[in-house]
């Protein structure tokens, strides 16, 4: 019986195939820092949010840009003094990325309004300040936001 010997370039992927088999895979490099995902809110039918899902150490950036040292004079130190309107508008840019299907009629629910100039059917579109503005204003959907970006799964899930 005659051995085929295989050309040298052949072999040698043989051997880093081999190589990268054994390896095993960092979870650093399976890490991501954020997704988006459209969830649709809860008893307005055809209202969605985009939220974004931010890991751990991206919402420490986000808390971080948004706190400031002031000296104490009754401690003689330096204390961290949290800008709670400036993180509200990191938080909002950095987790709401849009809507759509946000009727007037659906404000009256969320917070006090006066729509009565406006069709209860249209739409109110998204803006960075409007999303800062029903943050800051209506605590239900406030609480849904931060409720909805604080599960996991509702990131994991295949849409």
């Amino acid at each position: 019986m005659e051995v085929l010997e295989l050309p040298h370039f052949f072999t040698e992927e043989i051997k880093v195939a081999e190589t990268q088999k054994t390896q095993p895979v960092s979870l650093k490099s399976l890490l991501t820092p954020s997704k988006t995902v459209g969830i649709d809110y809860p008893g307005m039918d055809g209202f969605s949010v985009n939220l974004t899902y931010l890991a751990r150490e991206e919402l420490l950036k986000l808390r971080n840009r948004s706190v400031s040292q002031q000296f104490n004079k009754k401690t003689r130190s330096y204390e961290e003094q949290l800008d709670n309107d400036k993180f509200l508008t990191e938080y909002c840019k950095a987790i709401i990325k849009g809507w759509s299907g946000l009727k007037y009629k659906y404000l009256e629910e969320l917070l006090l309004v006066d729509v009565s100039k406006q069709d209860p059917n249209d739409e109110l579109p998204w803006s960075q300040e409007n999303a800062e503005l029903m943050m800051k204003n209506s605590a239900d959907f406030d609480n849904w936001v931060s409720e909805t970006v604080g599960d996991l799964e509702n990131f994991t899930k295949s849409k």
